[in-house]
């Protein structure tokens, strides 16, 4: 299985990014999927997930400005990102099989296949 993240960059403040994540000889629709970040110095942290029937959860932080989303006719994940701010600036990772996805301990990041991840930096 691989995990390729791509779509990150650099923004300013308020500004959007969409990442995809695409995965070979992977399908989607049977697991729970989700996207972590880690930023320098920081432990990483659950962004947000969305199981194998369509439900997502996402992190306190990013509610409201980040969705999740998959298209599994292309084994493709999604985060669109909406008025990003500093906080947000990390390297974002992809990731299938996530664990405890119906509860809140997805956010520990225990998952069985991670991409290479994608930095995303905002500027104040």
């Amino acid at each position: 299985v691989q995990l390729v993240e791509s779509g990150g960059g650099s923004v300013q403040t308020g500004g959007s990014l969409r990442l995809s994540c695409a995965a070979s000889r992977y399908t989607y629709s049977r697991y729970c999927m989700g996207w972590f970040r880690q930023a320098p110095g920081k432990a990483r942290e659950g962004v947000a997930v969305i199981i194998s029937d369509g439900t997502t959860s996402y992190a306190d932080s990013v509610k409201g400005r980040f969705t999740i989303s998959k298209d599994n006719a292309k084994n493709d994940l999604y985060l669109q990102m909406n008025s990003l701010k500093p906080e947000d600036t990390a390297m974002y990772y992809c990731a299938a099989e996530v664990l405890n996805c119906r509860t809140a301990y997805w956010r520990n990041g225990a998952a069985g296949y991670w991409g290479q991840g994608t930095q995303v930096t905002v500027s104040s």
